[in-house]
């Protein structure tokens, strides 16, 4: 009888010890998870200041007096998948909001750009279907199209008109693209100054007799010009040097959506 209650102590101690080690591989497990997880976190939450180098460098090289050489980049896009690449793993905050803001600025654009590339020769950014409303791009984390990034990333969270006149939607009759990166610090000067550009330009606001013609752009989003206290007109003279008459006529001339392309 002696030999049964040692044969149960070493029963026992088999049991514990295969529990110990369940319970360390477990352990061990989820340390690697952990581990794991923050490594993937830290590679998400990107300070976005490497984002913005590699933009401003990217638009210097690459555009010129509105005007995209896509058939450079048609030949090497290294810079710009590099650069999207960064924008993918890049984090900003709403907290933050000229950062937030500077970096939705040069994602869209980007986007523009890469998503002519995948197509390219075409003549309009229209020859791709859903190149607006379908089309993704991974960016800041998120998957999103580019009317999710002006609509939900940009418009929906800020009461900034100016917007319209720095998102380029890869077509002449955008206002033009800038060959530099929008930047934090930076970024009202740019704004200002964009929108001014735009609205001084005669082929932009066009004046023919007693009727203004502007760019469908004010159709499309006559929400972000037009408040209880302001139409189109009050909102066009904040920044013209030439203010216009209040009892002119608005109408709005077709967009062209043809290429902003260097060639």
């Amino acid at each position: 009888m002696g030999t049964f209650p040692k044969f149960c102590k070493l029963v026992v101690c088999v049991f514990d010890s295969e529990t110990r080690i369940i319970t360390l591989m477990r352990s061990l497990l989820f340390s690697f998870f952990l581990f794991f997880t923050v490594c993937n976190d830290s590679a998400i939450a990107q300070a976005p200041s490497s984002f913005f180098n590699e933009a401003d460098a990217f638009f210097g090289t690459y555009v010129a007096n509105g005007k995209v050489d896509y058939s450079a980049l048609a030949q090497n896009s290294e810079s710009l998948d590099r650069l999207l690449a960064i924008a993918k793993t890049t984090s900003v905050s709403t907290q933050d909001p000229k950062s937030y803001q500077a970096f939705w600025i040069n994602a869209y654009n980007l986007a523009v750009i890469k998503g002519v590339l995948e197509a390219y020769p075409i003549e309009s950014p229209l020859d791709v279907s859903g190149f607006f409303d379908t089309k993704k791009f991974e960016l800041a984390g998120s998957s999103v199209t580019l009317n999710d990034i002006e609509n939900k990333k940009l418009r929906a969270k800020f009461n900034e008109p100016r917007f319209h006149f720095v998102l380029v939607c890869g077509a002449i009759g955008c206002p033009p693209l800038i060959s530099e990166a929008y930047t934090p610090s930076a970024l009202e000067t740019q704004l200002q100054r964009q929108t001014v550009q735009a609205l001084n330009d005669p082929k932009f606001i066009r004046l023919k007799g007693s009727q203004v013609e502007l760019s469908e752009i004010f159709k499309w989003y006559k929400e972000d010009f037009v408040t209880a206290r302001e139409n189109e007109i009050d909102f066009l003279n904040s920044f013209r040097r030439e203010k216009l008459s209040a009892e002119l006529t608005i109408a709005y001339y077709p967009y062209d959506w043809r290429l902003n392309s260097k060639n």
